[in-house]
């Protein structure tokens, strides 16, 4: 399902970055299976987020994963938990999220992606 054309100046709006999973918990009051993540970004410090990615991932295989987020929406109250960003990731032909990352050479933790 596509979803409606927009310009780029919507686009621009969009604040994505670079970070650093520092700790993972699990999320039990989670509605669908999630992980409570604790994310570095550098001088944008430290953010949290709630993330749909039990399927494929094991907590202690996030732990210094360089992955991509929307830093800029708003928080989000998620059960019991607030989410400070939105971590990103595609779903493959299993409805698994695979987690977005930067290539294999480490960019630094805040860097912006355009």
């Amino acid at each position: 399902m596509n979803k409606p054309e927009i310009t780029f100046d919507d686009f621009n709006k969009v604040d994505i970055r670079i970070g650093t999973i520092i700790a993972v918990n699990d999320f039990p009051k989670a509605k669908k299976p999630a992980y409570q993540l604790t994310i570095d970004f550098g001088d944008l410090g430290i953010k949290k987020s709630s993330a749909q990615i039990t399927q494929l991932y094991a907590k202690e295989d996030l732990i210094h994963k360089q992955i991509l987020a929307i830093v800029n929406f708003k928080d989000k109250q998620i059960a019991n938990f607030i989410s400070e960003c939105l971590v990103l990731g595609a779903e493959n032909e299993n409805k698994e999220i695979v987690l977005l990352q930067a290539s294999s050479a480490a960019a630094k933790n805040g860097e912006q992606v355009s």
